[in-house]
């Protein structure tokens, strides 16, 4: 079993980039495993005999996707949202005056939430907004959370985790025990399958670049090589934003950080234009309270909108 593990690890690190390490491999089993079953297939060791042929492209397909579907939820780590709003838009709205053009990569951006999440904080800048062309795209390499992402429906469980009530209501209907995004938010987006191993010149350009809590899956080769496409299609003033738990340290890489705003990483020669320009300079919004609208109870929204589960 050992060997076939460390041979399934190996064949997903030339297909796909990610680096399961010893100590995923009760998560790569259990990924995988399924597919081992509905195959019928003697076990995990017939499984990668099967790839190593490249008999089977659905298979092979199967295995990487299940083993990139990464967990997300709307507003995750809610950090890198609140300075998209208060650093990066006003900055950007400012230097786009003439242009007035913007273009978003959510990168890894599984099912959804982080893109959407991005077009509701956008919505809030509507009225400043008129006449702007505004592009939001989002890209995985698993077309099955793509699917979810561009219909846009989502489990009461998923929209309870890092959405504030009042986006609920004004973004999302009831279908049922689900909830689907409002086609007019689900308009800013458009969704795409993406290798990040693979060129993505023929995107374009952005202005900025959410790409979070994926490089971590990656060695540090691969991780340069990808930040370095990255910052070809960064605007000269662009932002990128990372995870948490990701950092530049070790890696060449045109990119720096943020003179001020930790998380939040630029191209070296516009860090200084960054220190000079601040976010006041164009006003934004403040963001809308999680708490519930007046009139609505915690009991009445309850029994007005929500459908217990079960």
């Amino acid at each position: 079993m050992s060997q076939a593990f460390d041979a399934l690890c190996e064949y997903l690190r030339r297909n796909s980039g990610l680096v399961m390490e010893s100590s995923k491999k009760y998560l790569v089993e259990s990924r995988v495993m399924p597919i081992v079953r509905r195959e019928k297939l003697s076990g995990l060791e017939e499984l990668v005999a099967l790839l190593q042929r490249g008999q089977s492209p659905k298979i092979a397909k199967d295995v990487i996707e299940a083993m990139t579907i990464n967990e997300t939820y709307f507003f995750r780590d809610k950090s890198p949202f609140d300075q998209f709003r208060s650093v990066m838009l006003p900055a950007l709205l400012a230097a786009r005056q003439n242009e007035k053009r913007l273009r978003i990569w959510s990168a890894a951006s599984s099912t959804g939430q982080e893109a959407y999440s991005l077009a509701m904080i956008l919505d809030e800048f509507a009225a400043r907004m008129v006449g702007w062309k505004v592009e939001i795209v989002g890209t995985d390499l698993s077309e099955q959370v793509l699917e979810k992402a561009k219909k846009g429906i989502y489990s009461q469980f998923e929209v309870q985790r890092g959405l504030p009530a009042p986006m609920l209501l004004r973004h999302f209907n009831q279908i049922g025990e689900s909830w689907q995004i409002s086609d007019h938010i689900r308009s800013k987006v458009s969704f795409r399958p993406l290798n990040l191993l693979a060129d993505f010149t023929a995107l374009g350009r952005f202005d900025i670049i959410f790409c979070r809590n994926v490089l971590i899956y990656f060695d540090a080769v691969r991780k340069t090589d990808i930040l370095a496409r990255m910052t070809r299609v960064l605007a000269p003033d662009g932002y990128v934003t990372l995870g948490a738990s990701e950092s530049l340290i070790g890696l060449k890489t045109e990119l720096v950080p943020h003179p001020e705003h930790r998380g939040i990483f630029m191209r070296a020669g516009a860090t200084s234009n960054a220190a000079d320009t601040p976010a006041s300079r164009f006003a934004q919004p403040s963001a809308p309270s999680a708490t519930l609208p007046p009139g609505f109870g915690a009991a009445a929204l309850s029994a007005a909108r929500f459908r217990t589960a079960g």
